[in-house]
């Protein structure tokens, strides 16, 4: 038996068939069977707009029948009555409109607490009818008369003074709420991916909510109450508190980008609000979430400062990678193409561009920002690498372990260089100060080298030209021996620095070879004069082979031909001069 059923007979409120039956015989099986596949064609139907209102009794029953009515759901049977009562109530205050007595006040207060329980029960019924039996839901259909009727007494005295079409919204609103509420959260403590599978699990909710909402619940409702999309609309205000409230929990940088995918992207797409089971309601509904004023802008500021702090971590990483896998037991470098090399440039563009890539899958705009986040923090690498490198490297001088250091790094920073001006056109502010302080960095790097380099020669470069330079080779061969060196390191310097830092070192030694000669002024008589020239010819040739089979660009050894030709004619002046 229908819930209440027994309480509507024993108040004598039948039905038509309850006349019917007692009246005369039943129809026949078949018919019985016609007319329940009537019934079940009539629900699939929407419910008509216009409705005929069921008689309002005379004399209304007890308060207490009344609230009994409405505990026990017997909705429809409870509003006439409800109505009767309030009618009654109207007649007395009419008769009654000078001298309001006590007994009419008692009336009004039972009529307000009558309409308060039948309000809220409705409520609760609206706001769980996402979750009921389909069975259970034929209750909205009364609930929607009773609405429209409200609506449609409202002003009239004895009934409530706020819109029943308003709190019906109010009860999806909560209802949808709810739903959103209870789905499965874990904490992010116990699954790094928390985020992630809750947002999933809320898209799947969200879509199986409006599906039953378009399959079940449309057909309750007249279409003046425009019910799916009273649903999407709730939907859209409650998925965007809820992910307000979620935000102070999204702390890195995966989850923060989760979030963004799921508001910019996931959230109107096929997936959820476009889903094709929805159609063709939803093409007529908004799809885009009521967020808080600023709140995307919030989150996206939030996502770019996370950016640059992941970023900051991981170049603190690539130092101590470095200190741990090369500093710390003075390990050699490595080589790629024959160059000095380590791989962190390769690391951190690899990381930059997948962030920058991943970024502009959410919003061109956002790309654009979290490039010049990425790159503004690379900005304060070089000098930070510098002073980690020197802190743990420099009493490595005047090794050649710490001569290929620097030339490791000065071919490592340039190629991040050159991998980040690909982002000239989209950020030249952050690319500019970036490059800025690599030719900083790199200029520091090759003068130490270069500096080490004539260090390593002066002492050798102090004795030419002196009695002991005509009878011994021992000096000049420790210079060839430390250009060799230099040989060496500017075969593993990529160019252009090689080439840069050839030009520098040739031109030093042949000022300081050809200083010596305007430095010192000794008698040297007969033969002496003739070996000394011959030295000085073998010597220069020596050195100039070398400088020569050097990795040179084609325009600096035009350059270093026309230092030797100055250079030369200053030799033959001054050889002419000194007295040999």
């Amino acid at each position: 038996m229908k819930k209440g059923a027994s309480f509507r007979r024993s108040l004598r409120f039948g039905n038509k068939r309850d006349g019917e039956r007692n009246g005369k015989q039943g129809p026949p099986l078949a018919d019985d069977l016609l007319e329940k596949t009537d019934k079940k064609e009539e629900i699939i139907k929407e419910v008509e707009e216009l409705y005929t209102l069921p008689e309002i009794p005379q004399t209304p029953p007890s308060v207490m029948q009344i609230s009994k009515m409405i505990e026990v759901e017997v909705l429809e049977v409870a509003h006439v009555n409800l109505l009767s009562l309030r009618l009654e109530y109207q007649k007395e205050r009419e008769q009654r409109a000078a001298d309001c007595s006590v007994e009419l006040s008692k009336k009004e207060k039972d009529l307000n607490l009558l309409y308060r329980d039948l309000r809220n029960k409705i409520s609760t019924i609206v706001r769980e009818s996402n979750s009921l039996p389909v069975s259970n839901k034929a209750l909205l259909v009364p609930i929607a008369r009773i609405i429209q009727e409200e609506e449609r007494r409202a002003g009239e005295p004895g009934g409530l003074p706020d819109s029943w079409m308003e709190a019906w919204r109010e009860s999806v609103y909560e209802g949808v709420r709810v739903k959103v509420n209870n789905v499965h959260l874990d904490q992010r403590e116990q699954n790094s991916s928390w985020l992630a599978v809750h947002l999933g699990l809320l898209g799947k909710t969200i879509v199986e909510d409006l599906e039953n909402v378009k399959r079940d619940l449309k057909i309750s409702y007249p279409a003046s109450f425009r019910v799916f999309s009273t649903y999407v609309t709730k939907y859209h205000k409650v998925v965007g508190q809820h992910l307000k409230k979620l935000e102070p929990e999204v702390t890195e940088l995966k989850d923060l980008y989760a979030l963004l995918d799921w508001i910019l992207n996931e959230y109107e797409s096929e997936k959820i609000m476009s889903c094709p089971s929805l159609q063709p309601e939803i093409t007529e509904e908004h799809t885009v979430l009521q967020l808080e004023e600023n709140f995307l802008k919030q989150l996206k500021d939030k996502f770019c400062c996370k950016v640059k702090e992941d970023m900051r971590e991981i170049l603190e990483r690539v130092i101590q990678l470095e200190f741990d896998d090369f500093w710390k037991d003075r390990k050699m470098p490595q080589k790629e193409d024959n160059f000095l090399n380590a791989p962190f440039h390769m690391d951190i563009w690899t990381k930059v561009k997948g962030t920058i890539v991943n970024c502009g899958k959410l919003e061109p705009s956002l790309e654009k920002k979290v490039t010049s986040s990425c790159i503004g923090e690379l900005k304060n690498f070089p000098k930070r690498f510098e002073t980690e490198f020197k802190r743990h490297c420099s009493a490595f001088q005047p090794q050649p372990l710490w001569a290929q250091y620097l030339i490791t790094y000065i071919n490592s920073f340039a190629a991040l260089l050159e991998h980040m001006e690909g982002y000239q056109d989209s950020c030249p502010k952050e690319v500019e100060e970036f490059r800025g302080e690599v030719k900083w960095l790199i200029a520091r790097l090759r003068q130490t080298l270069e500096d080490q380099f004539k260090e390593d020669i002066k002492p050798y470069m102090r004795r030419m030209m002196t009695r002991k330079w005509l009878t011994s080779d021992e000096d000049f061969n420790h210079l060839r021996h430390h250009t060799e060196l230099l040989s060496q390191h500017c075969d593993v310097t990529r160019p252009p620095h090689a080439q840069e830092f050839v030009s520098e070192l040739h031109y030093h030694v042949v000022r300081e070879y050809i200083g010596q000669l305007m430095k010192y002024n000794y008698n040297c008589r007969n033969r002496r004069h003739e070996r000394a020239a011959a030295k000085i010819r073998h010597q220069w040739s020596q050195l100039r082979h070398l400088f020569e089979n050097m990795v040179i660009m084609v325009f600096l050894l035009n350059t270093f031909s026309l230092f030797e030709g100055i250079y030369l004619f200053i030799y033959f002046v001054l050889l002419r001069k000194l007295t040999f």
